[in-house]
């Protein structure tokens, strides 16, 4: 992996962050060889110019709820509104405009059955300039969530990256978010990174409890902490949605396949209109055009792929208003 703006420190750092974003930038620094007042420099010239955020993100699959991906066919005019509007909400990520600009690809992570009937079928089918709305539910995932991309791409060795895995936490329990824990939830989603005193300072409970209640979370795979980037900035410009129908009888082979591709930065099956739905994340267009009809279209069992480039991506984890 080559970057036109950041170099192999950066990328480094980004696959550390990736294996666990709150590790110490003594450790990180340790593991990469530098010291620790490089790692910061770094991380904080990532946050500034390359897009990074930390954020943590509540694991539906661990907790028992469900995620959906919408495709929403939207008048021109109004297909940027209404990205904008859908990122505002904390229930969604991975917010793009395809298609032209005239269909917005949208993740929702509902907390609750009310959350989703709410969107689904009280919201979007009254919102003026959306066409058509189709709902795929995620039945299983191949690759993503917790799984970092970047790992594909191998700027950290083995042993370093054995180095920088967290301990795992015994006795974890179950994975749950219960009403206690929103206050520290809510704080790391607007800041992965967070220190325990400032989380000490956000729930009101006391250090060794936060830590306490933290490392439960995260062991019981209730909360993980992410990260999000511009892909651009480390070489890769263009990203795109494929909407994949495979026979049912391979739908495991094939989505287990696009796991292992270096493109794919997320793979799931659904239930909707096709059966499999996966993120690619490619240097240029040339190199999409070149996955698609060979590594892709070579799989056994797939019998038709629509390409949907990113014509912009809205949110990612987290919403950045832009400014004009």
């Amino acid at each position: 992996m080559e970057s036109p703006t950041f170099d192999t420190l950066d990328l480094e750092l980004l696959h550390a962050l990736e294996i666990d974003a709150r590790a110490p930038f003594s450790r990180i620094a340790a593991v990469l060889g530098v010291s620790d007042q490089t790692v910061a420099r770094r991380f904080r010239r990532l946050l500034s110019e390359g897009g990074l955020r930390v954020v943590a993100v509540r694991n539906n699959r661990k907790l028992g709820r469900e995620d959906w991906i919408l495709r929403l066919r939207c008048a021109p005019d109004g297909a940027e509104t209404i990205a904008n509007a859908l990122a505002r909400r904390p229930d969604t990520a991975w917010i793009g405009l395809t298609s032209g600009g005239t269909e917005v690809v949208c993740m929702t992570r509902p907390r609750t059955a009310g959350d989703q009937d709410d969107l689904l079928l009280g919201k979007l089918p009254r919102t003026p300039h959306i066409v058509e709305i189709r709902a795929f539910q995620l039945l299983h995932t191949f690759f993503g969530g917790p799984v970092g991309w970047l790992a594909k791409h191998g700027p950290l060795t083995g042993e370093q990256v054995a180095a920088l895995r967290p301990a795992p936490v015994p006795d974890a329990g179950p994975a749950r978010i219960t009403v206690e824990d929103e206050p520290l939830v809510a704080a790391l989603e607007r800041d992965g990174r967070a220190t325990y005193p400032e989380l000490q300072r956000a729930t009101g409970r006391s250090e060794s409890a936060v830590k306490r209640r933290l490392g439960q979370l995260l062991g019981s795979g209730a909360l993980f902490v992410d990260i999000e980037y511009d892909t651009a900035l480390v070489g890769f410009s263009v990203g795109a949605i494929l909407w994949i129908t495979a026979a049912p009888g391979a739908m495991d082979e094939v989505g287990s396949a696009l796991a292992e591709h270096e493109e794919i930065a997320h793979a799931a099956a659904t239930a909707g209109p096709s059966n499999l739905v996966a993120s690619v994340v490619a240097r240029d267009t040339a190199a999409l055009y070149a996955y698609v009809s060979g590594k892709l279209g070579r799989l056994e069992g797939v019998q038709h792929v629509e390409t949907s480039p990113f014509l912009r991506r809205v949110k990612q984890l987290t919403y950045q208003q832009r400014t004009r």
